[in-house]
C-alpha cells in the first residue's frame, strides 16, 4: 500500500490593500469638507487624511446696527439678508463676526480683539467639521487623519483633539494597515511669514528625526505640507518685492519654490509615497528615485474639491486618481 502526502503549500505573503482619499488646503471651506467626505464614501475608503491648511484667510466683521439692521463694508441690510452675506463669506471659506458698532470700533485699534475673534471662528468652523463628519461617518469607523499646514495656528490641534473621528497626525507614526504614516506641517519660508516656518536646515533636522521612527520605508507614507523642490509640485509664481507676480510677453513667470529639505529626505529615505499641499495652483505628480510624490492642489475659494485617491498593496502603489469636483 503506498502512502501519499499532501504536498504543503507556499507560503503567501498576503499584502493588505489601502484605500486613501487624499486632500489639502481646504482653508475653512465647509462646501469642500463635505465632498470630501462624500467622495471617501463613494470609493469606500479605508482612511481619510487632510494634509493641512484647514484655516480661513480673511475675517468679516458685521455691525449689528440694532432694529433688525445690520452692515457690512458699506452694505446695510435686514435680517432677510444676513443669511445671504453669511452665506457668502462662508462659501467662499471666509469667517464671519458679528459685533456692534462699539466692538468694531475696538477691533480697528486693538489686534488683540481681532486675534480672538480669528480663533474663536476658526476653533467653531473645525467644530462644526467634526459634528459633520460624525453624522456622515457614522457607523463606518473611516478615520480622519489630520495635519496643520504652515497657515494654522498650533490651537486647532487641541479642538482637533476633542474628536473621536478627527485624529491629529502631525508627531505621530500612524498604522493605515501595512503602512506607517508620518506627518509634518511646517514648510520652507515664504513671502509672507505665516505662523509655521523653519529654514532648511531646521526643517530638515525635525524632518529626519521623524521618519527615522519608521520601520519599514518601502511601504512608508511621507505626508508633509511643504512639496519637495524642482518638481511638478512646487510650481508657483515668482514675485517682486512689492509680492506682485512677474510678468514677461504678457505671460505670468513660474518659479520651483518648494523644501529641498522634503527633496533631500525622500531622496535619502525613499518611501512608497509623499502627499504634499502648500501649492494651489501646482496639481501634479512625479517620482523622485522610487517614490512617487502628489500634489492635488487646491481651488477651495470656488467651492471646488481637489483630492487624490489612492490605493496601496505592501511596497505599491496600485492605482493612483486625481479627482475635482
Amino acid at each position: 500500500m503506498g502512502l501519499f502526502r499532501r504536498k504543503a503549500e507556499p507560503q503567501v505573503d498576503k499584502k493588505q490593500m489601502i484605500k486613501i482619499l487624499y486632500t489639502s488646503d481646504l482653508h475653512g471651506s465647509d462646501i469642500v469638507f463635505k465632498k470630501f467626505l462624500n467622495a471617501g464614501l463613494q470609493f469606500k475608503v479605508d482612511a481619510f487624511i487632510i494634509g493641512g491648511d484647514l484655516a480661513g484667510k480673511a475675517l468679516f466683521a458685521i455691525v449689528d446696527l440694532g432694529n433688525g439692521r445690520y452692515k457690512l463694508d458699506n452694505q446695510e441690510f435686514g435680517r432677510d439678508g444676513l443669511q445671504k452675506v453669511i452665506d457668502e463669506i462662508r462659501n467662499q471659506g471666509n469667517y464671519y463676526t458679528i459685533v456692534d458698532q462699539k466692538e468694531f470700533e475696538e477691533m480697528q485699534n486693538n489686534k488683540k480683539i481681532v486675534d480672538e475673534k480669528f480663533k474663536q471662528a476658526m476653533s467653531e468652523v473645525v467644530r462644526g467639521w467634526i459634528k459633520i463628519a460624525e453624522e456622515k461617518l457614522k457607523g463606518t469607523n473611516i478615520p480622519i487623519y489630520v495635519n496643520l499646514g504652515n497657515d494654522d495656528p498650533e490651537f486647532l490641534f487641541d479642538v482637533i483633539a476633542e474628536s473621536d473621528i478627527m485624529h491629529k497626525a502631525e508627531g505621530e507614526v500612524i498604522r493605515i494597515g501595512d503602512h506607517e504614516m508620518v506627518s509634518y506641517g511646517y514648510v520652507n519660508p515664504t513671502p509672507w511669514h505665516t505662523p509655521r516656518e523653519q529654514d532648511e536646515e531646521t526643517l530638515y533636522k525635525n524632518l529626519k528625526e521623524i521618519v527615522n521612527k519608521i520601520e519599514d520605508q518601502s511601504k512608508a507614507i511621507y505626508n508633509f505640507h511643504a512639496p519637495p523642490f524642482n518638481t511638478h509640485l512646487d510650481n508657483a509664481p515668482l514675485l517682486d518685492e512689492n509680492l506682485k507676480p512677474v510678468v514677461k510677453g504678457g505671460e505670468i513667470v513660474f518659479t520651483h519654490v518648494g523644501s529641498k529639505s522634503v527633496r533631500k529626505i525622500i531622496e535619502e529615505y525613499q518611501p512608497l509615497v509623499g502627499l504634499h499641499g502648500h501649492i494651489h495652483e501646482s496639481r501634479g505628480f512625479d517620482k523622485i528615485g522610487r517614490t512617487m510624490v502628489f500634489n492635488p492642489g487646491s481651488e477651495y475659494s470656488e467651492g471646488i474639491l481637489h483630492s487624490l485617491y489612492l490605493v496601496l498593496e505592501g511596497d505599491k502603489i496600485k492605482t493612483y486618481m486625481f479627482r475635482n469636483g
